[in-house]
């Protein structure tokens, strides 16, 4: 056993190559001069200062453009604040929304999304009333439909609108 790995070992090492083959000359690149470093044009070397060289690049991230308001709302409709007895029935609503009374909470939403219907926040507030109401059924049911109609009403009348529990406390 030992005497066939010495001769596995020499007859290997004599059959590796030492230097690969030199490429055929229809193949063989012409050597060129180095080309001069990009952008250094003008540069003085007895100073060692010299123009600096124009930005030519693009800003590697885009700028990103504020979304339209929609073009069907006058600017009153999409920032009027709601009127006393639609914001009490909000508050109504909201704090019976916290205890997990939704149907309580809905009830009340309702009686303001009916006194201001063309109102983001009693249409977002009556939606995800309706959204928890219907949330336990795994697939799509009456409430989670009116609920996916009134957030896309809220978002069309204001999209800007923000729930009180997304508002920054100043």
């Amino acid at each position: 056993m030992l005497l066939a790995t010495v001769f596995l070992s020499t007859a290997l090492a004599s059959a590796a190559p030492q230097d690969p083959p030199a490429p055929p000359e229809s193949m063989s690149v012409p050597e060129q001069e180095p080309a001069p470093p990009m952008g250094l044009e003008g540069f003085d070397d007895s100073t060692g200062a010299g123009p600096a060289p124009p930005l030519t690049e693009e800003p590697a991230t885009p700028v990103m453009e504020e979304p339209a308001l929609p073009t069907d709302l006058e600017a009153s409709e999409v920032t009027a604040p709601p009127s006393t007895a639609v914001q009490e029935h909000i508050d109504a609503g909201l704090k019976q929304f916290v205890r997990g009374r939704f149907s309580s909470a809905r009830a009340e939403f309702e009686k303001a999304y009916e006194a201001d219907p063309d109102n983001a926040a009693t249409a977002f507030y009556l939606g995800y009333a309706c959204y928890k109401l219907g949330e336990p059924s795994l697939r799509m049911n009456d409430d989670k439909q009116k609920a996916r109609d009134l957030f896309a009403k809220a978002y069309r009348l204001d999209p800007a609108f923000q729930p009180v529990w997304g508002q920054k406390k100043e």
